[in-house]
């Protein structure tokens, strides 16, 4: 939990909670909708083949990535030259809160496919977007002293969050023969209901913030300029970063690398877990559970190391502890199913840490009226290497089974991909310093 006896400004410590609460309340978009329950709706044989859906869906995730990259920074810039943070993560919000609702109208016929993923993908950009104004406003609820406790603490009941969601999914509408509210079974309509009831939640539980987190001012004489002048400042401002502030340029990179690992633990752990220990679906989710609720109990004992020993040394601890983990479970394949209980979930509490850290790390070093401009840029160099994942996990697998290794068994070394990608990252992030000097203005 968050510490109120360091010396906090009341009128922050007022928002800080509500800040968090954020996290919490836009958990559906990466529980719900990109990770558990509407990838494997969309990707049913009723909207077509299993190969063309989940290349849709793979197609329908980049482009939504490649928009985020090429608008973030920017999107970042102009909140923070027009000073009206918080008016635009509320706009977010209730698009994104739409986005949610629609998606209850795709029904499961294969003339819905695209309409869907095109919804999804639009919802994928505006929960980015949404992310840089959120991240930017960390330094208003927090100090120098608690800011890794406060982004811990945040990234912590974002996972706890999760958890809450997907059990209330599963018990109330997926689950059971008798749905709540006396919804239907027929045309997926209680599985539909599901993200219905993420637009409430996504809504309800931003409130706090809406009302509690001040609005920025507008920096004072500041100009309009139009699109294309912002990314010829983004680019000047990008050039003059690498030669004035190089440790953190380095650390833009080196993040981007291993956050892009994290995030392969997420997407492919599922997978693993099902093809490589045989877990069934319901195991599968049980693990998913599980690894949500160490990533967010690691997260905030992280925010406390944070604030304790450094950003730094958080990441690095815990990229370690990921990377020692993950060739563990590789090791020990042949013990069966154990291994991966065991290895797995040790493997994602080193997850949040390594998150939650990263952003406070970013925080730190970021002059006060640029924040989501810098944010901005931390989530496009994320974006610009998110192909690294993917790609190492898919060779990995495909050298294996061109060396003769069974199908299962191949699956186990797809974690070498991932562990090489952890470890380039690691080796980077160990030549940045722990106290990059603050980005001049």
């Amino acid at each position: 939990m968050i510490n109120a006896d360091v010396a906090v400004p009341k009128s922050k410590r007022k928002g800080t909670f509500a800040w968090a609460l954020w996290d919490w309340a836009e958990q559906p978009f990466p529980t719900i909708f990109s990770t558990f329950i509407f990838p494997i709706y969309i990707t049913s044989t009723a909207f077509g083949s299993p190969e063309d859906t989940s290349r849709a869906l793979g197609l329908a995730t980049t482009i939504a990535g490649v928009m985020v990259a090429l608008a973030a920074p920017v999107f970042g810039r102009r909140s923070d030259e027009a000073g009206r943070r918080k008016f635009w993560l509320m706009m977010n919000t209730f698009i994104l809160a739409g986005v949610m609702a629609l998606l209850f109208f795709i029904t499961p016929t294969p003339s819905m496919l695209w309409i869907g993923l095109a919804i999804f993908a639009f919802g994928g950009f505006i929960q980015e977007i949404a992310f840089i104004n959120y991240y930017a406003m960390l330094r208003q609820v927090s100090t120098e002293k608690n800011i890794g406790r406060v982004s811990g603490f945040a990234w912590g009941l974002g996972y706890l969050g999760g958890i809450v969601l997907l059990v209330i999914s599963l018990v109330g509408f997926i689950q059971t023969e008798n749905p709540w509210f006396g919804i239907p079974l027929t045309d997926s309509t209680n599985i539909r209901a599901v993200f219905l009831f993420s637009a409430i939640w996504l809504l309800v539980f931003s409130i706090p913030l809406f009302v509690s987190v001040k609005e920025v001012k507008a920096k004072e004489n500041r100009t309009k300029e139009s699109i294309i002048d912002s990314y010829f400042k983004l680019w000047s401002q990008l050039k003059s970063l690498r030669r004035q502030a190089p440790e953190t340029f380095k650390f833009l990179i080196s993040s981007a690398i291993y956050r892009d690992g994290l995030a392969g633990v997420f997407a492919f752990g599922g997978a693993l877990g099902a093809l490589a220990f045989g877990f069934e679906l319901a195991e599968v989710i049980i693990f998913g559970i599980g690894a949500n609720i160490m990533a967010g109990i690691g997260a905030m004992i992280g925010g406390i190391m944070d604030d304790k020993i450094g950003a730094k040394r958080t990441i690095m601890i815990s990229l370690i502890g990921l990377i020692t983990f993950g060739f563990g479970v590789f090791v020990f394949a042949d013990l069966g199913p154990i291994t991966y209980w065991v290895g797995g979930l040790a493997l994602t509490l080193f997850v949040g840490p390594a998150q939650a850290a990263s952003r406070s790390f970013v925080a730190r070093f970021t002059p006060e009226g640029r924040e989501g401009e810098v944010f901005g840029l931390y989530m496009t160099t994320g974006r610009a290497v998110s192909f690294l994942s993917p790609l190492l996990w898919t060779t990995s697998i495909s050298a294996a089974l061109a060396l003769g290794i069974a199908n299962a068994q191949a699956t186990v070394y797809g974690i070498l991909g991932l562990m090489l990608v952890l470890v380039v990252g690691t080796i980077l992030m160990s030549r940045v310093s722990p106290t990059p000097q603050i980005i001049s203005d």
